[in-house]
């Protein structure tokens, strides 16, 4: 049972098990040592995010039978690299984030008001 907190200093809730995420692929954002890229912003993919992270070299829609990666459709949770999330929010791209599933260390790549804007968890117009 992980001990890490999300960004509202709260227990680290899961962000999905199906697909099955997370650097551990637990179903966690949660991230340590060997996490080069910081897998630890829950997000809710869109297909606006899906179509721009494939075109700065990030396709995670296509299936890669060789990671056990079945690929990534619009609805679908999902734990991303905190900087990827930092350059699609940059390019007016950024895909939804569930507050409770994203990992306090996000906070070290973005604004916590920048996550908020973009919760799915809070009652926000339009999420």
């Amino acid at each position: 049972m992980s001990t890490a907190k999300n960004v509202l200093g709260t227990p680290l809730k899961s962000c999905s098990t199906k697909p099955l995420t997370g650097f551990y692929r637990n179903g966690c954002c949660d991230t340590g040592a060997g996490d080069m890229g910081v897998h630890v912003v829950c997000v809710q993919a869109t297909a606006a995010f899906l179509s721009f992270s494939a075109s700065v070299g990030n396709d995670l829609s296509t299936p890669n039978p060789m990671y056990e990666f079945a690929g990534i459709k619009p609805g679908d949770r999902w734990c991303l690299c905190a900087t990827r999330w930092k350059e699609a929010l940059e390019a007016g791209m950024a895909p939804p984030v569930v507050l409770e599933a994203t990992h306090i260390a996000s906070l070290e790549f973005v604004d916590l008001d920048d996550l908020q804007a973009h919760a799915l968890d809070l009652a926000h117009p339009g999420t």
